[in-house]
């Protein structure tokens, strides 16, 4: 009687959360829109009152949103079965882990976690933009409140999270399998970091054209860190999810190009583009409308990724929802924000217009080319996604547009832009001397001709693009070191003064070589991935072996297995690799609750590459024989840690005071900026 009546006042309390988390949800729309009316108003009219009040609106809106998600998130926890949400993604006997991801792995949880970034990201701009200027701080939380209000809208009326089944169901129907996984578990967070944060440059760009003052350098400045940071969660939550596909799809690739995954590579490529903008347009009070331009194009396709991902225009593992309607909301919504910013952009074009020239031959130059070629990535990205959809709704015929097309055209324009990454640093600001630039690069081409011409023999002619990439990243690490070298004037003075001049270097220096040197990694990790990949598809018995790349492999059987809410099959794999020996084991499982089917691959992974083994289905006659499939990928592992390492360089000059209070202040950090002329 005692424990039926605490299940009874347990359940009493969830469904008061969930009541909570509703109303919380409601009463923000009102607050999000109040704080778009009085930060406008008050901006314009330099209303102190109404200023104080949209500050004041922001926090109440954030403390809002977070009371709605963890009403939501705890309905998860205790399993509450009277919400429909919980029904559709949750099972008692899920994990914890995984009835809290669960919050965020479907359409309305998910887009409920958008908005608690959202106004996090907004809370943050209160707390951090103290020295700001309160007209325009007010107009960038005007900007911000009004995006969160659209998608609370987009919430409540087309995929509210806290509706109700009555008589509430005993249990739930279970997390899509292939999501239940550690690496999706923070995966979504990671990206929508990203996703999200480009919201904040969006807001500054639109209370930049807003102002009377027009646009100058300090804008570059404070939009920075921001960018910086939208940047660094969105490389490592597409990095994560390029690792959950490798290790948990079982078709041991790491990217396809699918159109969900393109859908957050766009905002990568133009927030890196707009990354590098800003610093011409803090340094040189140049690039602005670049600049401007970037801001609304990350944050637009942020929104159009949102689109793709839940309108059900695109069929993918990755996509969320396929309510056309939904996809209407967020289609009229992302056409008035996107074509209302570049109105307003073009409407102010003039005023950005700068009299600071630069030399065809300076940094601005290189990294002007460099924005020129991430935007015309970015289109071809673009193009090679909305194609199929633009054939489909005009032709009514089906296309599709895969990984030869994007290979042939993202990797013409993607080399260049790394080669020059690495010159670029040897350019002076303004007016530069080519030849002294290419001097400076001197033994980087050297060392980079010599490891071309050194693989070129070993390999006797053959895999020349894998050759080329080889080098494309040996001249990148070279650039790298020799950037730094040039930086603390290697050779130039005595060992201690250059010790001197490392130890006083801005961490953002510092973080930028990493950043780099990232990319370099990264570089390697596709290349050989790619170029020396080797692949076995066979069927095979028990007891037979199987050799691939030095590694001799016998397929030992199949057992039967049982998860915590899954039934399965193992396949057990010996190993032997010169004197280690090792087993490897692929499952298939079958999940109870939805009677999904997943496959597990079992994956050795040493630093020079990976074995990845799969097992696929009995022969239909020989109930013995066994389909399975073995790869051997070569360096696949620097992929995901160059990304790492890129991110790392990021946060890094995030960490750099002058980033952190600096930028917040009017007055320049002289150390860095006479480190960095």
């Amino acid at each position: 009687m005692h424990l039926k009546s605490q299940e009874n006042g347990n359940t009493r309390k969830a469904k008061m959360s969930i009541e909570l988390g509703h109303f919380s949800l409601c009463l923000s729309l009102g607050i999000g829109i109040f704080v778009g009316i009085t930060g406008i108003i008050g901006s314009w009219r330099q209303d102190s009152r109404l200023i104080s009040l949209s500050y004041g609106s922001t926090f109440i809106l954030f403390f809002l949103i977070v009371l709605a998600f963890m009403s939501l998130m705890n309905a998860y926890i205790v399993s509450d079965f009277s919400v429909t949400n919980v029904i559709l993604n949750s099972h008692s006997e899920k994990p914890l882990l995984y009835r809290i991801s669960g919050v965020w792995g479907n359409h309305e949880g998910s887009l409920l976690l958008w908005v608690l970034i959202l106004t996090f990201y907004s809370f943050c701009i209160l707390v951090f933009g103290n020295k700001l200027p309160s007209v325009l701080l007010s107009r960038v939380l005007a900007i911000q409140g009004g995006i969160a209000s659209g998608f609370i809208g987009f919430i409540l009326f087309t995929s509210n999270p806290f509706l109700r089944t009555f008589p509430p169901a005993i249990n739930g129907n279970g997390l899509n399998p292939v999501l239940q996984d550690p690496g999706l578990a923070f995966h979504p967070p990671l990206l929508y970091m990203g996703y999200v944060g480009m919201s904040v440059p969006f807001s500054f760009a639109i209370a930049a054209l807003l102002s009377r003052n027009g646009i100058n350098s300090i804008f570059a400045r404070w939009i920075r860190p921001w960018v910086l940071c939208s940047w660094c969660f969105l490389t490592l939550g597409i990095s994560l999810g390029s690792w959950w596909a490798y290790y948990e799809l079982g078709w041991g690739g790491w990217w396809f190009w699918d159109p969900v995954e393109n859908a957050s590579f766009m905002p990568w490529l133009a927030s890196t583009a707009l990354l590098h903008s800003s610093i011409v347009a803090e340094k040189r009070d140049s690039l602005k409308s670049w600049t401007i331009l970037l801001s609304i194009i990350a944050f637009s396709l942020s929104l159009l990724g949102t689109f793709l991902v839940r309108s059900g225009v695109l069929t993918s593992v990755h996509a969320f929802a396929s309510d056309p309607a939904r996809g209407i909301y967020i289609l009229a919504f992302f056409v008035v924000v996107t074509g209302g910013s570049l109105i307003l952009f073009a409407c102010r074009a003039v005023s950005l217009e700068t009299k600071v020239n630069f030399s065809p031959i300076s940094r601005e130059s290189a990294l002007l080319v460099n924005n020129v070629l991430f935007s015309a990535a970015t289109c071809t990205v673009l193009l090679g996604t909305l194609w199929p959809l633009i054939i489909d709704a005009i032709f009514d015929r089906s296309i599709s547009v895969g990984p030869p097309y994007f290979i042939a055209v993202f990797l013409p324009l993607s080399i260049p832009a790394i080669i020059l990454s690495s010159f670029s640093p040897m350019l002076s600001w303004k007016r530069s001397d080519l030849l002294i630039a290419l001097k400076k690069m001197m033994y980087s081409g050297i060392v980079t001709v010599i490891v071309i011409a050194s693989f070129y023999w070993y390999m006797e002619g053959t895999h020349l693009p894998g050759i080329l990439g080889i080098g494309l990243g040996t001249w990148l690490t070279c650039g790298v070191f020799t950037e730094f070298a040039e930086r603390i004037k290697l050779g130039k003075f005595k060992v201690y003064e250059s010790f001197r001049r490392a130890k006083n270097l801005p961490r953002r220096n510092y973080g930028m070589s990493v950043a780099h040197l990232g990319v370099a990694v990264l570089v390697f990790g596709i290349t050989v991935s790619s170029e020396w990949k080797i692949e076995i598809e066979k069927m095979v018995l028990p007891g037979e072996e199987i050799f691939l790349a030095n590694y001799n492999i016998v397929f030992e059987g199949v057992e039967k297995v049982k998860g915590p809410n899954w039934n399965g099959e193992r396949g057990i794999f010996n190993v032997k690799y010169g004197d280690e020996n090792f087993y490897l084991n692929s499952e298939k499982r079958v999940y109870m609750a939805s009677n999904m089917p997943t496959t597990e691959a079992g994956i050795n992974s040493k630093i020079l590459g990976d074995l990845y083994v799969v097992i696929g289905e009995n022969d239909p006659i020989n109930k013995e024989l066994r389909a399975v499939r073995i790869y051997h990928n070569p360096l696949v592992g620097w992929i995901w840690l160059g990304a790492f390492i890129m991110a790392l360089g990021g946060f890094i000059s995030l960490s750099d005071r002058f980033f952190i209070l600096g930028f917040f202040s009017s007055k320049s950090n002289k150390n860095v900026l006479a480190a960095e002329s």
